[in-house]
């Protein structure tokens, strides 16, 4: 998501110097003088993308370790609990397990499982570990122990819990039961705080505690314009809204039931509306893209799972609470996507089409994503500084089903070439292909599954890393040159599909041979809104 001043964008955006209507101060976007600059959140590049937060996380729990007060007091946290596939109920299983009670029972050194209560302990996580290297798969558990719940249900339990010992990422001691809410929650929790004390110094003139809710005079609501409905601006115009703001929500491309039918024309008939298809329209290029939740941040951290009951709230199931990798599923999200949306939230104003020369924010979050190539154009064109960043570009491999599930849980090895930096993601068992193509003169392709993952086929991304060295050997040069180089492989690829979005094909045996394929290959089932049709 980044965060363009009001006064670069080439639109009329004053900034007035007027009172904000926020519970607490903020800090107001003053005016720029010097070179206009474009703030991103997602400055990391390279190997420090995605920093790994494991020495950070090691030394809190050593701080830990020495600063257990009192250990009847909280929960206890029990990690790497592993339970067998054969003393599992299975993955749909949330609850607390026999076999998993005798987990618990080992890691408490507690003698007799049956006799723990399993109204004590709550499951925070259940993951599913097939690796190689163990002799059986097993379901990974993490759990947190009411002690107070415990000792009332189980007195006999007492001289355990005092003889428990932290261990870094095994047993962790947390004096106070941590309850992370919802976005909508939190937000509404520190104003009622924050208007408590405002109310307390006579800073407010009209609030009430019940309601949380407060009212300032003289005061005006900041215009707030979000571009982009996908998950950044979705979550940024929720926020702004919750906190007191005046949004306005600009999209491109049609709401969500509408583009699901574009997406089928496409699909079907081959017919591409620019501006509405598998990267335009509300909810972004994720909303036909899986709904896979995946986060390098910290999969227990209050910020992942603020997001996480978020979704809840808004439709999406319980159990993404507790997958070690929840999924979604595209079906899923449509509906998820109608609930979030500002029609049904009340969270502003979704707009197409506005007269630019007419607006006037005090700011603006630009949230685009990664298709909006004109955008990014016309920043440049406005002497915005723009910072190439390396990407990776690859294809799609499918495979049956059943293949990828006996290559997961067999002792089936795999061979390793070495050489430029290669590697699969976005694996979507049971899935299909999908064309996510946003010219006509090109083709691109991505992957998805439906929450049932019912699809007879499983495929994945297998990329490589590029680069600037790469663009220029194209004789691509300058800040944009990343998305020319992109151009030029789709174009490409359309060209070798002979036009009209047929998207060309070949086995993965000819392909490493670097050879046409002679053979017949299947064809796939595409499934549109109830319907069936076949691709090459």
């Amino acid at each position: 998501m980044s965060v363009l001043r009001p006064n670069l964008l080439p639109l009329s955006l004053p900034y007035p110097n007027s009172s904000s209507i926020l519970p607490y101060p903020t800090r107001r976007l003053p005016h720029l003088q010097t070179l206009p600059k474009i703030l991103c959140a997602a400055k990391r590049t390279g190997k420090q993308r995605y920093p790994s937060e494991k020495k950070k996380l090691k030394l809190k729990h050593k701080e830990a370790l020495t600063d257990v007060k009192n250990k009847f007091d909280g929960i206890w946290r029990l990690s790497k609990l592993a339970v067998s596939v054969q003393n599992d109920p299975g993955k749909d299983f949330l609850g607390v397990s026999e076999g998993l009670l005798q987990e618990i029972a080992k890691a408490i050194k507690f003698p007799v499982a049956s006799m723990l209560p399993p109204e004590a302990f709550s499951v925070i996580r259940k993951s599913f570990d097939a690796r190689k290297m163990l002799k059986e798969a097993k379901f990974v558990y993490t759990v947190d122990m009411n002690v107070s719940e415990l000792i009332n249900l189980e007195p006999r339990t007492i001289d355990f819990i005092s003889d428990l010992e932290p261990r870094v990422g095994l047993i962790e001691h947390m004096p106070l039961e941590r309850v992370s809410g919802d976005i909508i929650s939190i937000i509404q929790g520190c104003k009622k705080v924050e208007g408590e004390r405002l109310l307390k110094e006579g800073g407010v003139s009209d609030y009430s505690c019940n309601a949380g809710t407060y009212k300032c005079t003289g005061s005006r609501k900041p215009k707030i314009a979000v571009v982009g409905s996908g998950p950044s601006g979705l979550f940024a115009s929720l926020v702004l809204a919750e906190l007191g703001a005046d949004v306005t929500l600009i999209e491109r491309g049609q709401p969500v039931e509408q583009r699901g039918r574009d997406i089928g024309a496409l699909m079907v008939r081959r017919v591409l509306e620019l501006e509405s298809n598998f990267c335009f329209g509300e909810g972004g290029a994720g909303t036909w893209s899986d709904g896979k939740l995946v986060t390098r941040i910290g999969r227990n951290s209050d910020s992942v799972l603020a997001v996480m009951k978020t979704l809840v709230h808004f439709g999406a199931p319980g159990n993404i609470l507790i997958d070690g990798k929840p999924h979604l599923g595209t079906d899923r999200l449509v509906p998820l996507l109608r609930n979030l949306s500002p029609k049904s939230t009340g969270t502003g104003c979704f707009n197409q089409k506005l007269d630019c020369h007419k607006l006037g924010f005090d700011a603006v979050i630009l949230a685009v994503g990664h298709s909006a190539r004109d955008i990014y154009h016309m920043l440049l064109s406005h002497d915005i500084d723009l910072i190439p960043k390396d990407f990776a570009v690859g294809l799609r491999i499918e495979h049956p089903q059943e293949l990828i599930n006996s290559v997961q849980y067999s002792c089936l090895g795999t061979e390793v070439h070495r050489g430029r930096g290669c590697y699969s993601f976005c694996m979507c068992p049971g899935g299909q292909v999908v064309l996510t193509s946003t010219d006509p003169s090109g083709l691109c392709i991505n992957g998805m599954s439906f929450s049932r993952r019912a699809s007879k086929w499983a495929n994945a991304a297998l990329v490589v890393t590029v680069s600037t060295q790469d663009f220029n050997s194209l004789d691509f040069h300058g800040p944009l040159a990343g998305i020319d180089f992109q151009r030029e492989f789709e174009q490409r690829a359309a060209v070798m599909g002979g036009g009209d979005f047929v998207v060309p094909v070949q086995t993965v045996t000819d392909f490493l041979d670097s050879k046409f394929s002679v053979t017949s290959l299947p064809l796939i089932k595409l499934s549109v809104r109830g319907e069936s049709s076949k691709a090459p």
